[in-house]
């Protein structure tokens, strides 16, 4: 694929294509697009020979950085530019003409040391994304190693909720300025990222209504706000921030806080998303349906829902009488 940029009093033309990347400068726009054309028609025909220096050959680094200033910036989720730059370090010097699966499996074995098997399944998921991107949109000619290689085991699904007394010791060891998004995320099966960009101005506090414009899924949510959130949001309202946001917070001060009580209050392998497992398993609780729990969390089908649902066995079976 080729792309066109104004210069000084210049235009320059690029081409990524069949594994090279080339690029010319030019006085007029259109002798700049003429010259990609007839670039990447000569590495179609396997006709091109770069005058003066060989051209470069591409990298797995060249697509995953592409990929990050292309297309990256629209997930939502920040866990796919981490993965981009994990990426780049373990795979970035590849070349795409030697990318194989023997390569690929060498750099999956040696992450299997360092993280676990689920967060190196992640990672090659985005790998194998930027590669079908690559091959699709930018009609770069690369394999994709992927589909070749055995995945690592991920274990058990997560089941983590609250243990009895487990969220007054948290709140108790947490900051004040911390608490409100604790509550708030156990009373709207808000996901941390969703609770930190919610502005004021997509609260309604008279329909008891939160609008998310956007959110990991990719479409806007309107989630309903029981008479827990709306007591939190009425406290937070007293003090508004100037961008905006209800709970203006940095995303990392709250990670380094919620770590720093967990440690403080004796709470072992706890995260922040576990909160949303514990939010949907209590809508489940008060007796709600499965597609009202849905409307509220978001997630779209039977599957993902059940993998945040683990009820207590102890309270079903009190239910059951």
């Amino acid at each position: 694929m080729a792309t066109i940029r104004a210069r000084v009093n210049r235009w320059q033309a690029r081409v990524r294509h069949g594994g090279f990347t080339v690029e010319k400068t030019f006085t007029y726009k259109k002798e700049a697009e003429r010259w990609a054309r007839d670039t990447e028609s000569a590495i179609d025909r396997g006709e091109y020979e770069p005058a003066g220096k060989p051209a470069k050959a591409q990298t797995v680094g060249d697509l995953l950085t592409r990929y990050l200033e292309e297309v990256a910036d629209s997930h939502r989720s920040k866990t796919t530019v981490w993965n981009v730059h994990t990426l780049l370090r373990g795979l970035g010097a590849v070349p795409i003409s030697g990318f194989d699966a023997q390569t690929l499996a060498t750099w999956r074995d040696g992450r299997l040391g360092a993280v676990q098997g689920a967060s190196v399944v992640r990672e090659l998921r985005t790998l194998s994304a930027v590669l079908i991107h690559a091959r699709k949109e930018w009609c770069v000619t690369v394999a994709n190693p992927v589909a070749d290689i055995k995945q690592p085991a991920q274990g058990a699904k997560r089941e983590r909720r609250l243990a009895p007394g487990e969220e007054s010791r948290l709140l108790a060891e947490l900051a004040p300025q911390y608490r409100p998004v604790v509550w708030f995320a156990l009373e709207t099966a808000m996901r941390r990222g969703e609770v930190l960009a919610l502005r004021w101005e997509h609260v309604d506090l008279t329909k008891r209504v939160a609008l998310l414009p956007m959110t990991k899924n990719g479409e806007a949510r309107r989630v309903p706000l029981s008479t827990g959130a709306i007591a939190v949001l009425r406290e937070a309202g007293q003090v508004r921030a100037l961008d905006g946001r209800v709970f203006p917070i940095p995303a990392q001060s709250l990670a380094h806080a919620w770590s720093a009580a967990c440690a403080r209050a004796g709470i072992d392998d706890l995260h922040f998303h576990d909160l949303r497992h514990e939010a949907v398993s209590r809508l489940f609780e008060r007796g709600l349906s499965m597609m009202e729990v849905a409307s509220i969390s978001g997630h779209k089908t039977l599957s993902m829902l059940q993998r945040y649902t683990h009820l207590r066995a102890e309270d079903l079976a009190a239910k059951m009488g």
